[in-house]
């Protein structure tokens, strides 16, 4: 039996975000009445998170739940909630949950117009989807949109899950997780080509040579003012137009590094002089020795 005050938590994609957000509103005494899961990874999310749910088809897990979680990719929240109405689930009351970045409340409106209560949730921290992500959710942060009247909703229930929440419009939405995007995936993209690249140098651990310096230039990132170069070091902040050349040369092999190489380089010069880091000649050195437009 659910606990008074608690509510019935459906699973609509218990990928590896929807299925830890379940057992985290789980531990909160919410009671989870089912799960959606095709895939065997998902199957075996739902056996290692949500013990004892069952597995549902879509329309079943919003005919028993009071909260629907809509954790499915991006580019399916709005077709799925058009679908689930188009069946005639939804009922008015009801509260419907995605976890997307990108959308606002707007990728629900099927389930809106129903009646239901729609709120976007988003954990800006990368999952595993594993019982690891619960601990690192305590403390992280959440964008929530919401109509004002159901806003302390989704409030309430981030706080529930760990998570510290603040309130992000929708129209800023797709701005936001651009930000998160290119501040935390691209990190990994550019971190995976060093550690590539110094592998083919026979280094056997090139994570111990990396770690200590990926992990001085982000904190000293995040140290900084927002938009600020204080802490930015390399060759481009001392104008050292020889050594960019040796390094594209040393890359020529690379097609893939080496555009990224250029690519980062140019923003870093636009970053450094615009800082003060760098002077107009130094710039204009770096930019004719990288082979880019001004």
């Amino acid at each position: 039996m659910t606990p008074p005050g608690r509510l019935k938590v459906g699973v609509i994609g218990a990928g590896r975000v929807g299925a830890v957000l379940a057992a985290a509103l789980r531990a909160a005494e919410h009671e989870i009445v089912g799960a959606t899961g095709v895939s065997e990874d998902s199957l075996t999310r739902i056996d290692a998170l949500l013990p004892g749910v069952p597995v549902l088809e879509p329309q079943e897990v919003v005919e028993r739940a009071d909260v629907v979680l809509l954790t499915v990719p991006d580019d399916s929240i709005a077709a799925v909630a058009a679908g689930l109405a188009a069946l005639g689930v939804w009922r008015p009351g009801q509260i419907a949950i995605h976890a997307s970045g990108r959308w606002g409340t707007e990728a629900l409106a099927d389930a809106s117009a129903k009646g239901v209560m729609t709120l976007a949730i988003h954990p800006a921290m990368t999952f595993t989807g594993t019982s690891l992500d619960l601990t690192r959710m305590t403390g992280a942060a959440f964008a929530v949109s919401a109509a004002a009247p159901v806003l302390p909703i989704a409030q309430a229930l981030v706080v529930e899950m760990g998570g510290e929440p603040f309130v992000l419009d929708d129209a800023d939405r797709p701005a936001y997780h651009a930000a998160l995007v290119h501040g935390a995936n691209h990190v990994v993209t550019a971190v995976s080509q060093a550690a590539g690249q110094l592998a083919r140098l026979d280094i056997e651990r090139p994570d111990r040579v990396l770690g200590p310096l990926v992990h001085a230039s982000i904190d000293g990132a995040l140290g900084d003012a927002p938009g600020a170069v204080t802490t930015l070091t390399g060759p481009v902040v001392r104008g050292d137009a020889g050594t960019i050349a040796a390094h594209l040369a040393a890359l020529a092999d690379q097609p893939e590094i080496l555009q990224a190489y250029r690519a980062m380089a140019r923003t870093t010069a636009d970053l450094a002089l615009s800082g003060g880091r760098i002077g107009p000649a130094a710039y204009a050195d770096v930019i004719a020795t990288l082979g880019v437009d001004p």
